[in-house]
């Protein structure tokens, strides 16, 4: 989905949850570089900041600016409501969402497993990601167009020792896109994308460079 190297709000609109780290900050440079215009979200301010100040100084301007920065956890429902209602109108018309946001965090037999990591793993996961649909898909329905892009995982296609919670998650990922099969003619698709496992990037010290090799625009 090539377009012009043009920032002008007549450019594409993604918004890519999860965007400081990961997969979710691969895509958001590559599309930026792409030359569309990029809502980041996430959870930790400064660097999302630091990533908008950067990709705005390598992409856009003052008069046309290219990305526009939310900060919020995708856990709190009224947040990523306020957020995405508040949205200025020239960064309303979101053409793709990008539901990246997710996590992994235990491997913990069931009757070991801690309450506080399957919580925040099926808040964010799942719930998460129906927050944030929630809110998106309204607009896109209402302009007729727009693709969302589910983020899942091979946990959601296979299960490995130890995964239970987080596989559970992912699963439920896949499952809501087979759910979501025949939305396409109310004016928007949703597709899944299933990547090798990456685990919590904090905990997996995973590389950008690396990430960023994996990652590439749809077109």
């Amino acid at each position: 989905m090539p377009v012009p190297h043009s920032t002008a709000p007549t450019a594409p609109l993604i918004l890519i949850t999860g965007a400081t780290s990961g997969f979710g900050e691969a895509t958001a440079r590559r599309f930026a570089a792409e030359g569309w215009r990029v809502i980041i979200t996430g959870r930790r301010k400064e660097r999302l900041e630091a990533l908008r100040k950067e990709l705005e100084g390598l992409h856009g301007s003052l008069e046309q600016p290219s990305i526009h920065a939310l900060h919020f956890d995708v856990r709190d429902q009224h947040a990523v409501e306020a957020a995405i209602t508040g949205l200025p109108e020239a960064w309303s018309t979101i053409d793709v969402l990008v539901n990246n946001a997710g996590l992994a965090a235990g491997l913990d037999p069931i009757q070991e497993g801690s309450l506080d990591d399957w919580e925040r793993m099926l808040d964010t996961n799942v719930k998460g990601l129906l927050y944030v649909s929630r809110a998106v898909i309204p607009g896109m329905i209402a302009r007729s167009r727009g693709h969302i892009v589910n983020i899942g995982s091979t946990a959601g296609k296979e299960v490995y020792p130890k995964g239970n919670v987080y596989c559970a998650s992912k699963h439920a990922v896949d499952a809501l896109k087979q759910a979501r099969g025949g939305r396409a003619q109310q004016g928007h698709a949703a597709g899944p994308v299933a990547p090798r496992h990456q685990g919590d990037a904090d905990r997996a010290g995973t590389g950008r460079d690396r990430v960023q090799r994996g990652a590439l625009p749809w077109r």
